[in-house]
């Protein structure tokens, strides 16, 4: 049951010497300057290659996932902190993924609170042993999923101007620095593009895996849910997304971040700082969609190295 699972947190590597950490970093990127960086355009084609969503990746993982939220005031002083902590068992099937409340505003949930999480959960997934009309509702919801996600990638490609900006070292492993605009004329196409299309700002893609490290991105134009009725993004705001190789072996989201104003409701005008962080990852495996049975081994997270690129530079 359910219930009855419990993350296991990941085990960290030892910390290091932060200034014998700093001189490598420095002497990393003295060697890395005098590499040539690679052609832009096979380069992105091997980043095409390997680009997945972290919501797809995801659904290999438990992990446990922490949200703060800071509401400012005109000053950018803290007004109200919320947080909340889940553990998430995803699941293949759309819709599915259980984010199990654990905590809230600093407070683990009683027993009792963890049992009418996990029957609410249970409710709204319904029935574990579908029939074969339900069997191919959930064969065209993962359909959908796919091609949702290759074309969001797609997008992607067509809405930017991509360019190459240099090598730097973050996390100890050499990146290659691009920067991304919204072409000037192009149409975005779908919820995905049009999205997209409000962006600008930098990426680190990892130089060995090809896979994106860090994104840095800024709002270039207000962007608008439900017509604007339900919110409005305001130009400025800024995001930043740091990605980490787990265990060796895959990339996976360890934390997102989002500064800005926004206008909910037409009304309610607010200005936020919102953090989500992940962790504790590890690998599961589905038998079923109540049978989850996680490997005995907690992938681990790297520890993060010291550097001046640590953080999301939300002033660049």
């Amino acid at each position: 049951m359910i219930a009855a699972l419990f993350l296991v947190p990941a085990a960290l590597p030892g910390r290091e010497d932060p200034a014998r950490t700093a001189d490598a970093a420095a002497a990393a990127d003295t060697a890395a300057a005098d590499r040539p960086l690679p052609e832009l355009v096979s380069f992105l084609q091997q980043v095409r290659e390997r680009l997945h969503t972290d919501e797809s990746l995801l659904d290999e993982y438990t992990f446990t996932e922490r949200h703060i939220e800071r509401e400012l005031d005109a000053k950018g002083g803290v007004k109200k902190v919320k947080s909340e902590t889940y553990e998430v068992y995803p699941s293949p099937e759309p819709g599915r993924t259980y984010r199990r409340l654990v905590e809230k505003d600093g407070k683990a949930l009683t027993s009792e609170e963890l049992v009418q999480e996990d029957r609410k959960h249970e409710k709204k997934v319904g029935d574990d042993s579908p029939d074969a009309a339900e069997e191919r509702r959930r064969a065209e919801k993962r359909a959908l999923s796919r091609r949702r996600e290759a074309s969001a990638i797609d997008q992607l490609f067509q809405v930017y101007d991509i360019g190459m900006a240099g090598r730097e070292t973050l996390d100890g492993r050499s990146t290659i620095v691009l920067t991304f605009s919204p072409r000037p004329g192009v149409t975005a196409a779908g919820r995905a593009g049009k999205i997209l299309k409000t962006f600008a700002g930098r990426a680190w893609i990892d130089e060995e895996d090809r896979q994106v490290a860090r994104v840095d991105a800024e709002l270039v134009e207000p962007l608008s849910f439900g017509l604007g009725v339900l919110a409005r993004l305001h130009k400025g705001s800024r995001a930043s997304i740091i990605r980490r190789k787990v265990n060796g072996e895959i990339w996976l989201p360890a934390e997102a971040r989002f500064t800005g104003s926004a206008r909910l409701l037409l009304f309610k005008g607010l200005r936020i700082d919102a953090t989500s962080e992940y962790s504790d990852y590890r690998k599961f495996q589905v038998a079923t969609s109540t049978d989850i049975q996680p490997d005995s081994t907690p992938e681990k997270l790297p520890e993060k190295v010291p550097e001046k690129h640590d953080r999301p530079d939300l002033d660049r």
